[in-house]
């Protein structure tokens, strides 16, 4: 009912003449109330219906049509390996909307040559020979879609390439939609991703694993688990249809584990993949604060409790503090072994304060940790200091829930509202999220400073937050973006679950001075990083920038 409500309200409010939300804009708390209102409600992270969304994605796919027809040909001669044998010939029969010559067609299994229909020399896999044309790989039951392969690439010199896909139903209507990130390796570990078709160079560096795997997602990942420093590309266009095609895990797990690296089965879609944490590193965690006794405790006495991994310090920054009671209790904490009280006697400013006690930092980890953090899974430090020890990772965030146990973070998208936001933001805690998304670790440009952990040396060596031109706002951002410049990748841990409370009930940031400030600081990230903000790695240029929910855009986005 409240929902029915809230929607009524909404719609009557888009039906009032722009004037007249103009001047509703200018009652601060009626927008704050609005806000929050809406926030509690389902409206918040609704996904359109499967009607909407397969009008959507006819849409799409009636676009990528017009850019197909638009393209000048490339010509080129390629060989085609299908890997499996359930649905074999329907991948077989799909090869001729392939406008691209096929020289030859690979196959697992002998049988499935017989009494293929088509015209393609089918050849066993045995008789493969790597290195004269590209190589079209496919899993068998998925069905290209349409000849994108011709289309002019980012980097037509890459060792791979892999595209979006979508699945259908027994009377071929959309099921769901594929619309993929770039390069996301922590995903693929996760997931397995990239299941679906890939294309290789003729002299690919990733010849060798491919030329005996049994899956795509396995040998991606066997190739990036052993250090193969190879390039790819990803063409965010529909090239296959498929019934449902998923992922092998066992398969996936077999090769993660061969890589000495532990896996568990967190869903039938999902892995949890455990990094080791072998030099056992101190972790410092920087906590500021204005008072906030209650706060402070609830977040301190929930790490100290339910931490496991316990080779870390507290560093809580008092920033001016004035309660008694606040100052008392602080005082207190200032003598337990593990924590370490400063003081910050200078006006607000988040970027400063921490970059303060960053250099009073003792441990190896840096945890940027808000006071209004609680501590739900025990194992959350192991997670993210493991990660942040990786040598190819930088800034790690965490899984953040409000009070309610929905969805505050998981992990930030550039280009939400022309600047950036949260990743299934006010989804349900246990939702999957697109495409398992919300339940699996994996690279995201940036995550939020309400728990972020990053090794000092590169907090340093990128000169830590920026305290002149982003003191509230944005400074987290612009801090991964930078670090990830640096030659990392940042990384959103799901396995690491915290709540963020305070969050949800200051309500929206819209006082006049505040909407002044955020404006400015808005602007300061458009103007320095709008090459991530017109096209963010870890999205897909398909998707919604409108809402949080991971939706095919609309026409009018395009």
């Amino acid at each position: 009912m409240r929902d029915l409500l809230l929607k009524a309200v909404k719609g009557a409010y888009g039906l009032l003449p722009e004037k007249s939300k103009n001047r509703m804009r200018g009652y601060h708390n009626l927008r704050q109330w609005y806000g929050n209102k809406l926030r509690q409600s389902s409206i918040a992270y609704e996904v359109p219906s499967l009607r909407k969304t397969r009008q959507l994605h006819q849409l799409h796919l009636l676009g990528q049509a017009a850019r197909v027809e638009k393209a000048l040909p490339i010509k080129q001669t390629i060989n085609v390996l299908i890997i499996g044998e359930k649905g074999f010939a329907k991948t077989a029969a799909s090869l001729c909307r392939l406008k691209t010559n096929v020289n030859s067609v690979y196959v697992d299994h002998s049988k499935c040559r017989e009494g293929l229909n088509t015209a393609l020399p089918v050849k066993p896999r045995s008789a493969i020979v790597m290195g004269i044309y590209p190589l079209l790989v496919l899993k068998a039951g998925v069905e290209v879609y349409e000849d994108i392969l011709p289309i002019d690439r980012k980097s037509p010199e890459s060792d791979v390439t892999y595209f979006d896909a979508f699945t259908v139903d027994e009377k071929n209507k959309l099921q769901t939609y594929e619309f993929l990130p770039d390069w996301n390796p922590d995903l693929l570990l996760s997931t397995g991703y990239v299941k679906s078709a890939v294309m290789l160079k003729p002299d690919s560096r990733l010849n060798p694993f491919f030329s005996d795997s049994n899956n795509i997602e396995s040998a991606l990942a066997d190739a990036y688990l052993a250090g193969v420093d190879f390039s790819i590309d990803h063409l965010p266009l529909s090239f296959t249809q498929s019934r449902a095609i998923k992922p092998d895990l066992d398969s996936l797990k077999k090769i993660i584990n061969k890589h000495h690296l532990q896996t568990e089965n967190l869903t039938g879609n999902v892995l949890s993949v455990q990094w080791p944490l072998l030099s056992k590193p101190l972790v410092s965690l920087v906590i500021p604060t204005y008072n906030g006794k209650e706060l402070v405790k609830a977040c301190i006495d929930s790490i100290l409790e339910k931490t496991t991994y316990q080779n870390y310090e507290i560093l809580l920054v008092d920033n001016n503090s004035d309660e008694t009671a606040s100052l008392e209790f602080f005082e207190q904490l200032n003598q337990h072994p593990r924590i370490r009280v400063l003081k910050y006697p200078y006006p607000f400013n988040y970027s400063a304060i921490n970059n303060f006690a960053v250099k009073q930092a003792k441990g190896e980890v840096v945890g940027l940790v808000n006071n209004d953090i609680e501590v739900i899974s025990d194992h959350w430090l192991e997670y993210m200091a493991a990660h942040a020890m990786r040598d190819d990772i930088g800034c790690v965030g965490a899984k953040l829930l409000y009070s309610d146990g929905r969805i505050q973070h998981a992990g930030v998208v550039l280009g939400y509202g022309g600047g950036a936001g949260h990743a299934h933001k006010y989804f349900p805690r246990y939702h999957p999220g697109y495409m398992n998304r919300l339940l699996a670790t994996q690279n995201y440009s940036a995550v939020t400073a309400a728990c972020l952990f990053v090794k000092k040396s590169k907090y340093e060596e990128v000169d830590g937050l920026n305290e002149k031109d982003l003191h509230v706002a944005f400074n987290d951002v612009d801090f991964c973006l930078r670090v990830a410049q640096s030659g990392v990748r940042n990384l959103y841990c799901a396995e690491a679950e915290l709540f963020h409370h305070e969050s949800v009930s200051r309500g929206l940031d819209i006082t006049p001075e505040k909407a002044a400030r955020f404006n400015k600081e808005l602007n300061y990230l458009k103007t320095t990083w709008g090459q991530y903000i017109d096209h963010d790695p870890a999205y897909n240029p398909n998707l919604t920038l409108k809402r949080e929910n991971f939706a095919i855009k609309a026409k009018e986005e395009y």
